[in-house]
């Protein structure tokens, strides 16, 4: 049996090393833990920062999708509001020529859309939450504007949206406004040049559509009424090559925010459009086509002038010449105006007075009401986020 004495000792001996072991294991664990918790509260910037760019970069190409369904859709009004196409064939055709426009088109208005706003020295983070806001006050407009069936402006909600989240949030000498170089140097630049597109085509849109229609009508006034089959075919070409010059024009939209994003962000060290941007954009925007946009088909179609073969051949021609001209020199521009202007040109040119010009008026103060619209929600977006994360 053992000594008493002997197990008290041994006993004792074992419970001092005990004490002086378990505060060291106690610590060496909770520091364990910190540390587990830490990483988990505070992932490193850079984890931020991507998963930031990814959810912007998905962001725009949702208001690619958007700006498919809400745009797009002016492009099959004309032909479906004419009995030309049925609305099938209307949308194939439209979805397969779109695709290729962003393919095709260049980059040009690319270039324009992602250099009118300066972002260099701002942190990344903070730049890249800027175009998140910007992005949700133009998507958030579309919405509201494509379920009323109002025909808006893609176009001006992402310029009203972008330069209102930059402004209100480093100010708005980061806005590349282009006065000075317009008034020192002649040169179109920055907001200057956006916005000069966005006013100038609907009124060459107008003009154009009123010349044109005049010379087609003088051409075919002495034809037989079998000429209605003719205006009836040749609409797939004219409606291939408007929706060809749409996605040349509007997909390079969501291309420019996006290398914006991925520059800011440090993915890219200059300003070039990658492959794989171009073509998610052409995907996205063809997506939206093929969703539709029928309550814009009908207020565009039959809202502003009853149209017939021949006016929905002159208004794609008018619509096609001015867009891709547009596309090529890098001036963005909406599709909505430019089509809707040059409806009213054709109707002007063969019957004022069967204009609805009522309609065209509401539609009118709808593009004047877009760009602050779009910027006051973008304004609003920004400060909601930075109430709830403070340090972003």
């Amino acid at each position: 049996m053992a000594d008493p004495q002997v197990l008290g000792g041994i006993c004792g001996h074992w419970c001092a090393i005990t004490k002086k072991m378990l505060p060291c294991y106690g610590k060496i664990t909770t520091l364990r833990r910190s540390d587990n918790n830490d990483s988990q509260r505070d992932p490193p910037p850079m984890e931020v920062l991507s998963i930031l760019v990814y959810v912007a970069v998905a962001v725009v190409l949702i208001f690619d999708y958007t700006n498919g369904f809400h745009d797009a859709s002016n492009i099959i009004a004309t032909p479906i509001a004419s009995r030309a196409l049925t609305p099938v064939q209307a949308v194939i055709i439209v979805a397969f020529f779109e695709f290729l426009g962003p393919l095709l088109g260049g980059t040009a208005v690319a270039n324009t859309i992602g250099k009118f706003v300066n972002l260099d020295g701002v942190a990344e983070l903070f730049s890249v939450s800027i175009i998140l806001c910007g992005l949700s006050g133009a998507i958030f407009w579309n919405l509201i504007t494509w379920w009323f069936g109002i025909p808006s402006s893609s176009s001006h909600a992402l310029v009203g949206g972008l330069a209102g989240a930059v402004m209100v949030g480093v100010g708005a000498d980061h806005v590349v406004w282009g006065f000075s170089e317009l008034f020192m140097h002649g040169k179109f630049t920055g907001v200057t040049k956006v916005l000069l597109a966005l006013v100038i085509s609907p009124v060459i849109g107008f003009v154009m559509g009123f010349l044109i229609h005049r010379l087609v009508f003088r051409l075919t006034t002495q034809a037989k009424p079998g000429i209605n089959r003719f205006f009836k075919r040749i609409q797939f070409l004219s409606c291939a090559g408007l929706a060809f010059s749409h996605g040349a024009n509007d997909a390079q939209k969501s291309m420019g925010i996006i290398t914006l994003v991925l520059l800011t962000g440090g993915f890219i060290d200059e300003f070039r459009v990658p492959f794989w941007v171009i073509l998610s954009c052409a995907i996205a925007i063809t997506l939206g086509i093929l969703s539709g946009g029928w309550r814009i088909v009908r207020t565009v179609g039959f809202g502003i002038f009853k149209v017939r073969p021949i006016h929905a051949f002159d208004g794609q021609l008018t619509s096609a010449i001015v867009i891709m001209t547009a596309s090529v020199i890098g001036a963005p521009v909406s599709t909505t105006h430019v089509v809707s202007s040059s409806l009213m040109g054709i109707g002007s040119a063969e019957r004022p007075k069967a204009v609805r010009w009522a309609k065209a008026q509401e539609i009118v103060t709808t593009w004047l009401i877009t760009i602050p619209g779009a910027g006051i929600v973008s304004i609003m977006t920004f400060l909601v986020l930075h109430l709830l994360v403070p340090g972003l």
